[in-house]
């Protein structure tokens, strides 16, 4: 596609066709419904299901003010979701964990997010393949930003001095 105009028109097209498709098959009530709380508190358990974090981990995992967390592993620590201890090297902070309850609850809103749109289920075998190939190509653009993994916010969470 040569033509700028032709090509700014076809992203807006696939970009508004995209967001509609996320947008309107959203999936968070489902999941607060099914759970029982806000969809804030499902997305805290899953973050969780890697392992536990600390407070501080929690909260730019979530994007969240620090008050913010707290209300929120509050309640998941009533509902009895998460433990929370003291981190063993600094007394002054606090790492959250995963009960069993919390677990179940946390894959339970996974298998319900992970579930395809009826409309991309629909999609014949060729475009099925054909939108494969261009998300695997989207992904691939996106995959050389300098994003810290998770094991390197811990690290760095524990240690402020480190780098891995």
């Amino acid at each position: 596609m040569s033509d700028p105009d032709a090509r700014a028109a076809a992203l807006s097209r696939v970009w508004a066709e995209m967001r509609a498709l996320v947008l309107e098959d959203d999936r968070r009530k489902e999941v607060a419904d099914a759970l029982g709380m806000s969809f804030s508190r499902a997305k805290a358990l899953r973050r969780l299901l890697s392992g536990p974090l600390t407070m501080r981990e929690l909260t730019d995992l979530l994007g969240t003010e620090k008050p913010y967390t707290t209300l929120v592993v509050d309640d998941l620590e009533r509902r009895g979701y998460v433990r929370r201890t003291v981190h063993p090297g600094d007394r002054r902070r606090r790492i959250v964990t995963l009960t069993e309850a919390g677990r179940a609850a946390a894959e339970r809103a996974d298998r319900i997010l992970a579930r395809p749109p009826r409309a991309l289920a629909a999609l014949a075998p060729d475009d099925l393949a054909a939108l494969d190939r261009v998300m695997a190509a989207i992904g691939s653009a996106g995959a050389g930003q300098d994003v810290m993994s998770l094991p390197e916010k811990r690290a760095q969470a524990i240690d402020p001095n480190s780098a891995m």
